[in-house]
This record gives C-alpha cells, structure tokens and sequence, in this order.
C-alpha cells in the first residue's frame, strides 16, 4: 500500500469514527462480545489452561477451545489433531514410529495425530508455543503444560465463576468432524453429551458451538437447543461440501441458508472490512437475516494488522490493535475473538472512541 492510500485509510477512518462516536453508548460498547481465542495466546501457549485462565483473569466473555478426539475418544483443545507444532511430541523417542501422513480435508498432513494418542499416552506430552519466531517470549512456558481435556476446561471455568462472580462462557469448535467420523469419533455428539452432561442447555446457555462444517453444524440444530455459529474463511469452502464456497455463503440467500440452522457467523476480517476500513456490508446483511457477526481474528502483532496499523518495529512488534477493534465495533460486529483480551476489553467499554483516535493517527502513514 503506498503512503498515499495509507494516508486515505486513516483519513477515512478517523471521519467513521468521529461521525460514530457521539452516538456510542457504553451500552453499546458492553455489547462487544470479546472472544478468547484459543485462550490469551498472545501471552501463552495456546490451548493450556494457563492460557484459558489469564483470558478470563484479562476480562474476556468467552473462552475458545478448538476440540479433538483422543484414540479412546476424549475430547483434549489442540488447535488440529495433528500435534507436532503444539506439542513436544517430535522429541519423545517412545513416540516415533507414530510419525505418519493422512489426508485431512482433502490435504496430505504428515506428523503425530490426536487419534493414534490414548488420553493417558497424549497426557505424557507437554504444550509448546505454536509461533515462537513471533511470540519468543510465550517460549519461556514451554514444557509447563499439559493438553487439557473439555472436562478439565469446564471445572477451570466453574472455578473462575465462582471466584469473579460473573458468567465465563463456552465457545467450542468442533475440527475437522466429517474426517473424524470417517473413523468412528462423532464429535458433534460427544461434545453435545458433554456439554448438556455439565448443565449447558438451551438457547440462553453462554455456549456457541461453531463449525467451518455446514452438514455437522445442521446436525446439531436437532440435537441441542445451544446457539451455533457458521464459521466462514475469506478463501475456499466448507470441507463437507466441495462444490460450495464461502463467497456464496456470504450473499443474501446464502446468508438465509445458514439462518435456517445457526445463531451467528463467525468471520474472517477480511470479509468485514473493506481496505479503506469501511464495511462490506456483509454485517448488515448478516443482521438482516437474523444473524450474529463475530469477527476473527484480532491479533497484536504487526505481522496479523492491517499495513496502516502497523506501527514501527519487526514482524513481531505490537501494532495498533485497538484501532482494528475499534473499526470492527464501528461497523456494529457483535464480537471479536482475540489473542490479546486485555487489549480489546480496554477498548470495550472503557475506552470510547475518541480517546483511541490520538493512538490511530499514530500510525507511521509514510512508511
């Protein structure tokens, strides 16, 4: 982007927020779902209960766990069945000759997979920081934790609410549920049984369950009365479905389609936001046809923001994400996920708008 556009970004940007801030009420501020992606995974490894914990401790609504089976059908948060990258598991000798390759959505993946680990075999290995060229400091937690099973993370977030008071929601993604039932793991079932079991039931229970999927998450419209959410990538198309695509997901009648069996889509950002910053429009259609817009995913680093809110440094260095969430409240998305809660609860509620435009227009625009 040439400093010229960048320059007309923040421009453009500045004159949203000003015309929009007047009318911001704290209310609405409030109304930001904030969305603990994976966990505060911008300050430890992801998918711990260390990460799951310093999320809630940092304001987050909700906490995300992405769910996998175990041989002996657990359900443990790894972000994809395939480990080496979260895991220790490419320095256990004992587990070597587990190395392989499987097709997984269509896709060669070699590596250590969930499904060839029992829970007590999988509970021998420790989490690892999954970008430590970005994060080098979350390294430091290497070897600490364990891959946590979903009834671990529900006594975790019974715990936090009995220790703040307030209501700590669920947000589990089922991954990968068409390759896993092709082996005999119903995910869709296992988690609605686990969930219901723990007393998680009905529209009002602070539960979304999401699917990249669209025949898993129709299947689950009939088993369970918790919301669910649609999750839409900006490339490509759901795996079950090949000859759909997440652009024709996003029109009108896609969008209807999808209300017929979920609460909400769960988006990628790019799909959101034009690259002056402005809307798509695609909240307002969503909103149009009865749906909830939650965005993914806000990250700090320079390497995940927009160029124009990128700020001096490397790769690795802190950008201005509270721009980003800012613009993403302005175009009335009703949620967030996030690898920095902490970060985006400052924003919402206790930061209007016109205390972050000073922190937007510090954006390096020559650069």
């Amino acid at each position: 982007m040439t400093s010229r556009n960048v320059t007309a970004f923040v421009l453009v940007f500045t004159a949203l927020i000003s015309c929009l801030a007047p009318t911001t009420s704290a209310a609405q501020e409030d109304a930001m779902l904030i969305i603990a992606h994976r966990g505060a995974s911008g300050e430890r490894p992801e998918h711990t209960l260390a990460a799951y914990e310093r999320a809630v401790d940092q304001g987050a609504d909700y906490i995300e766990p992405d769910l996998v089976a175990t041989k002996d059908g657990v359900l443990v948060a790894r972000h994809e069945n395939e480990i080496s990258g979260t895991t220790d598991v490419g320095q256990r000798p004992e587990f070597a000759a587990r190395l392989t390759t499987r097709v997984i959505d269509g896709e060669e993946v070699t590596g250590w997979f969930t499904e060839d680990f029992t829970l007590a075999e999988l509970r021998t290995l420790r989490a690892r920081e999954r970008l430590p060229d970005l994060r080098p400091q979350n390294t430091h937690y290497d070897g600490l934790y364990q891959v946590p099973t979903l009834e671990e993370i529900i006594r975790l977030v019974r715990a936090k609410e009995a220790e703040t008071g307030r209501t700590i929601g669920l947000y589990p993604e089922i991954k990968h549920p068409g390759y896993f039932s092709s082996i005999g793991h119903d995910l869709a079932a296992m988690l609605v049984e686990q969930l219901h079991a723990a007393g998680y039931e009905g529209a009002n229970a602070p539960v979304f369950i999401q699917s990249f999927e669209v025949a898993p998450l129709q299947r689950l419209d009939g088993l369970t009365d918790l919301r669910l959410v649609q999750l839409l990538s900006a490339e490509g198309g759901p795996a079950d479905d090949p000859a759909m695509s997440y652009a024709d997901m996003v029109t009108p009648d896609g969008l209807a389609q999808i209300a017929a069996h979920a609460d909400g889509i769960g988006v990628a950002i790019p799909l959101l936001l034009k690259a002056d910053g402005t809307s798509t429009g695609l909240v307002e259609r969503a909103h149009d046809a009865g749906l909830l817009v939650h965005a993914w995913t806000l990250r700090k680093e320079n390497a995940f923001l927009p160029e124009p809110l990128q700020l001096p440094g490397n790769e690795a260095a802190p950008g201005n994400l509270a721009g980003l969430a800012l613009m993403l409240g302005a175009i009335g998305t009703d949620g967030v996920f996030t690898d920095d809660p902490a970060i985006v609860r400052a924003v919402f509620p206790d930061d209007g708008a016109e205390n972050l435009l000073g922190t937007i227009m510090t954006t390096d625009v020559d650069r």
